[in-house]
């Protein structure tokens, strides 16, 4: 109910008002159904612009620290979040990795939209980097279509680090459903799961337009914070 009244009454409206957002493809969401929502990741905003602009409710597999922030930001973060309906996930790797895949099992066994970034963090530089097969096992194994969709300047609204947002039209477009089902019962096969995750990628880099890195974008990061000290 709440998030009904946010995206209808109260963010929706606010966010098509102030920053004006384009949306083409829309019809390629099914209208019921589970189905996985895989998008670039340009900005914290993603995460706002995304649920509020599709028509159907979508969850999120957010990461815990969106809901364990301190003072003001830290509480409007874990209340819109909350609010509308996304979980909290550990990213730390290992046994934390096998729980958030069996959240996100669960969600589309209730016939939901999961949402998720396959590169598993925000681009450092608005480049599409490699994607984590984490999605590619939740595909195969939850057996439904994979949605493509690419953020557009989202990077340019709310860039990494900056706390106020800009006011700037950003759009979203979605592709048509990609169909895994040629790789049933290979789920197990790390070969095919790197296959398929770099396909969802590719159709990433289509629609966005944006300069693909073969390389985690968390090894960027990690490797420029070295740099740093």
């Amino acid at each position: 109910m709440t998030y009904f009244f946010l995206k209808t009454f109260i963010l929706g409206p606010l966010l098509r008002v102030i920053f004006r957002p384009w949306v083409r493809g829309a019809e390629n969401i099914p209208v019921s159904g589970a189905a996985i929502l895989a998008s670039n990741h340009l900005s914290f905003s993603d995460s706002i612009f995304l649920p509020l602009m599709v028509r159907r409710p979508v969850v999120f597999l957010a990461k815990s620290e969106y809901f364990t922030g301190k003072g003001l930001k830290g509480a409007l973060s874990r209340w819109f979040f909350t609010s509308t309906g996304q979980i909290p996930i550990d990213r730390s790797g290992g046994k934390a990795s096998e729980a958030s895949l069996n959240t996100g099992l669960r969600v589309l066994a209730e016939q939901s939209l999961l949402g998720i970034y396959p590169e598993g963090t925000r681009s450092p530089d608005g480049r599409l980097y490699r994607g984590r097969t984490g999605i590619a096992r939740m595909v195969l194994e939850a057996k439904v279509p994979v949605i493509p969709v690419a953020m557009i300047d989202t990077e340019k609204v709310q860039a990494i680090g900056q706390k106020l947002p800009r006011i700037l039209r950003v759009g979203i477009v979605i592709g048509k459903p990609l169909d895994f089902s040629r790789f049933d019962g290979m789920e197990g096969d790390r070969i095919v799961l790197r296959a398929v995750t770099d396909e969802i990628v590719y159709e990433l880099a289509k629609l966005s337009g944006q300069e693909y890195v073969d390389a985690y974008a968390s090894s960027v990061k990690e490797k420029a914070a070295r740099a740093a000290r």
